[in-house]
């Protein structure tokens, strides 16, 4: 008996020393592969915005080769003649240098490969289909001063990057690479000094455009009360636009095509919105945005909120078929709307995304310090840094939201067009912000207005709206014309 005592303890000595041997493995003996190559993705740089370039102009010169020959000759003593070309000549006829103006006898090819064209006279260097000296601005980088070279073209914006070997912000974010990625790895990560020059200007584009296909109030058939019942089963209960046709036959005996909701919905929708976008909310210091996903027959469309995180009203919002920073600078429009500066202590809060960082750049080069904002990061599902931890509980005020507005979306199996999903989600908006009833509000809404408050029922608050809605349509109107 005292050996198999003696035995069990052995037993129990060595699965402690393994169990002590695995742990160190773990710690200190890196694996190169524990599971599949792809289960692990390298530790790639961050994203990140750089600041904005230097922009310079350059200024056109007063004076040409006529001025330029006689004073080198007369300075240097020597003449400037025109090139004798030898064979078929490769600089065209109608070249001529934009800087000096000199014709094409005194220009020559430097460059085969480059199609790169140098003038005797001024000893410029330009390319003869892009002319960059009479571009008019230059982009400098704003750490070494060097110009920066066009990359690529995108559908919204060009890149331009800083290849300057020696730029110190090369320089720096070299040091941080992993040695062992030099030079195969190279490219996975950011180095240069990136600048994105947008080519659509989305601050002239016009918030308070209308749809095209919206039927009219001339009721034929029907009464407005049927309307804003129907609004009111739609919107407000979440059903579907069949279930809400059925509803109206099975409780008020009343004959109405799915159809006919739909064109009631785009209707109401078109004359609401500009309320809606409109109302002056009275934004606090910090507000919350975050994105969430749609359909567009069957296509993944992208719809933008933007939250005061106050009295958590919906004050920006967007609905587009791409994940860019356009949409994402639409939406802020929106929200900073009825504001001519920023309040003291703003924070804008989103995820990790870039585009809202991108959208901050903007607003900054456009508005200067009276729009200069930082984006509050609130990156994953936990809380891995401080300020994750910090601010999550804003981040879970619009999750919390984006759930709410799913349990709508759903029943509708997607919207048929772009446009009538940006006035559909405007439609649940007017809902959310005016009529709905919220648990921390004790089941009021969250904006109190005294028109809506005259109304007894649901259907004849929607008939205020769609009242207030045509009253902002006049003001607006009013606006422009004068």
């Amino acid at each position: 008996m005292n050996i198999i005592m003696y035995l069990i303890q052995i037993i129990q000595q060595l699965y402690k020393q393994y169990c002590w041997l695995i742990l160190f493995i773990c710690k200190y003996i890196p694996l190169k592969q524990w599971a599949y190559d792809d289960s692990h993705s390298p530790k790639y740089q961050k994203y990140k915005v750089d600041e904005l370039p230097i922009i310079r102009e350059t200024h056109p010169h007063a004076w040409t080769y006529r001025d330029l020959i006689p004073y080198y000759q007369q300075r240097y003593g020597k003449l400037i003649k025109p090139i004798k070309r030898k064979g078929d000549a490769l600089v065209p006829a109608d070249c001529t240098c934009p800087k000096c103006q000199a014709p094409s006898e005194y220009l020559h090819l430097n460059s085969r490969k480059y199609n790169q064209m140098e003038c005797k006279v001024c000893l410029t260097l330009f390319h003869p289909e892009t002319n960059h000296v009479n571009a008019g601005l230059s982009l400098k980088c704003p750490y070494c001063g060097h110009s920066l070279d066009h990359k690529k073209d995108r559908k919204h914006f060009i890149i331009h990057k800083c290849v300057n070997p020696k730029c110190p912000y090369y320089l720096h974010n070299l040091k941080k690479v992993d040695k062992e990625d030099l030079p195969e790895n190279k490219n996975k990560y950011k180095l240069h000094y990136i600048y994105r020059e947008f080519t659509v200007d989305f601050f002239e584009m016009d918030l308070n455009s209308l749809p095209k296909n919206a039927s009219s109030f001339k009721f034929s058939k029907h009464s407005q009360y049927i309307m804003s019942l129907c609004l009111t089963m739609h919107v407000n209960l979440g059903l579907s636009l069949r279930k809400t046709a059925q509803a109206m036959n099975d409780l008020y005996n009343i004959s109405i095509s799915h159809q006919q909701v739909a064109n009631y919905c785009r209707t109401a929708a078109l004359v609401i919105k500009p309320f809606v976008d409109n109302y002056d909310y009275n934004a606090g210091p910090v507000m919350v945005a975050d994105e969430t996903y749609g359909k567009i027959r069957g296509v993944k469309c992208f719809i933008w909120f933007i939250m005061d995180a106050a009295s958590r009203s919906i004050i920006g919002y967007r609905t587009s078929d791409n994940r860019g920073v356009g949409p994402c600078i639409m939406a802020m429009r929106m929200a900073f709307r009825h504001l001519s500066k920023l309040p003291e202590r703003f924070r804008f809060i989103a995820d990790g995304y870039s585009a809202y960082v991108l959208a901050a750049q903007q607003f900054f080069r456009k508005y200067g310090k009276r729009f200069k904002f930082d984006i509050t990061k609130v990156i994953g599902l936990t809380n891995e840094d401080e300020v994750s931890k910090e601010f999550r509980p804003y981040k879970q005020m619009i999750e919390r939201m984006n759930r709410t507005f799913k349990e709508t979306y759903r029943v509708s199996c997607g919207y048929d067009n772009l446009e009538g999903a940006n006035y559909n989600v405007a439609l649940w908006v007017a809902y959310y912000n005016f009529l709905r009833p919220h648990k921390h509000r004790n089941f009021n809404v969250l904006n109190q207005v005294d028109a809506l408050n005259t109304a007894e029922n649901m259907p004849g608050k929607w008939q205020l709206l769609i009242y207030l809605g045509q009253k902002t349509i006049l003001n607006l109107q009013n606006q422009t014309n004068a």
